[in-house]
């Protein structure tokens, strides 16, 4: 089976198309400034060199119409006609309380997902938009809607629910809802796939570093909680987003600045985190370029940044009454042996010890602790979308058989 996967974002489009048979990528492409002036379209076939197609995409029909003729190009392509695609999966960001697990998408389902979007303001909509399309463009293709919050939805309600007033979860759904679920259950089980064992018998902290972040307790298999919350805004400090705060400090800086609603929440998303401390970028590649200068505030950043995430594999050792494994995945957890060897640092009461030698990697699946001790620790890049592509053959299947 050949999966079509795709991932809408508000002017850009990611995709890969993977023969399920082995697992294999066939081609992989980006398509960018969606809807603005200089679009263009990124692509690589498998045993091809990559290409930059420049073309005008005012929308996201248009976009995935492009992605369709170059994937049956005859000199570009590595399909025939579109009939070789039998299934699409789409990531979807928030799924609510609806969806626990991935579903074939259907009218009822794409009305929950609207239901969604004040939850996901950014990102369900364009994900809507991605369907719809490739709705009308492969009418009689199944499609597969994987939501970001579905892994994390085995959270008991002691860990997902908000010290607030019972009848705002009532009645407007507030409560914390966990994001980056695909990549914590692709890691986790594949944790399990590297050493033979048993993961529903395990206590795992998985930690996706990258510009967006967060960290996942997975014990018996499942979410048990998760940095994230209502939003993506809550727990660690990331690339532009503040993190936990004093909710006070909302007021206070609207009172003092005399700060708008949307104001506070700019800031909070999208002037904060590593780069409000920094002041010189949200890229964690050049925050530690900057402290090789010497750079103070980079080094600030930085240091506050790992002690946030050291506090998280602590607490989550606590909650779960114990640890067996630490997973280090995304961005910054799969290319920065630094920062991996620095939020170890302090825990070997627990019994996490970094190996430097073995944790001298990028981007490889690599046992980095050192040998005896009691915690794994596992560097194991991501690949939300080979989880989306199985996801979707295994309900697709199920659909033909019934």
């Amino acid at each position: 089976m050949n999966v079509l996967v795709i991932n809408c974002g508000s002017s850009s489009l990611k995709y890969q198309l993977l023969n399920m048979q082995d697992e294999s990528v066939l081609a992989i492409g980006l398509a960018e400034r969606i809807g603005i002036e200089g679009s263009q379209l990124k692509h690589e076939t498998l045993g091809k060199q990559k290409i930059v197609l420049q073309k005008p995409m005012p929308n996201h029909k248009e976009a995935i119409k492009i992605v369709l003729e170059v994937l049956t190009d005859k000199e570009l392509g590595v399909i025939a006609s579109l009939d070789e695609i039998q299934a699409v999966g789409h990531r979807v960001v928030h799924g609510g309380e609806k969806f626990a697990s991935s579903v074939l998408i259907t009218e009822e389902v794409i009305e929950a997902m609207e239901e969604c979007i004040e939850l996901a303001p950014l990102h369900n909509p364009p994900n809507i938009i991605g369907i719809r399309a490739c709705q009308e463009l492969m009418p009689n293709v199944p499609m597969v809607g994987v939501f970001d919050t579905a892994f994390h939805q085995t959270m008991p309600e002691y860990s997902y629910i908000y010290p607030l007033p019972y009848e705002l979860y009532k009645e407007l759904g507030i409560r914390k809802y966990g994001f980056h679920g695909t990549s914590h259950k692709y890691v986790s089980q594949r944790l399990g796939e590297i050493t033979g064992q048993d993961i529903k018998k395990m206590k795992i902290v998985s930690c996706h570093l990258g510009n967006g972040a967060s960290l996942a307790a997975i014990q018996n298999g499942q979410s048990m909680d998760t940095s994230m919350g209502l939003t993506p805004l809550e727990g660690l400090a990331m690339g532009t987003r503040s993190g936990n705060l004093d909710p006070a400090i909302i007021t206070f800086l609207m009172e003092k600045k005399n700060l708008s609603i949307d104001e506070v929440n700019n800031l909070m998303n999208k002037e904060s985190g590593v780069l409000g401390i920094s002041g010189v970028s949200s890229d964690f590649r050049d925050i530690e370029d900057a402290v090789k200068q010497g750079n103070k505030r980079a080094q600030l950043a930085l240091d506050k940044y790992y002690f946030i995430v050291r506090k998280y594999i602590g607490s989550y050792a606590a909650a779960m009454g114990g640890l067996d494994a630490v997973i280090f995945t995304a961005g910054l957890g799969e290319n920065s042996p630094d920062a991996r060897a620095t939020i170890c640092e302090g825990l070997e009461f627990l019994g996490i010890e970094i190996d430097p030698v073995k944790n001298n990697v990028r981007g490889k699946e690599t046992l980095i602790s050192k040998e005896g001790t009691k915690v794994q620790v596992y560097l194991i890049p991501t690949n939300e979308e080979l989880m989306i592509a199985r996801d979707t053959e295994i309900i697709v299947k199920d659909l033909t058989k019934a």
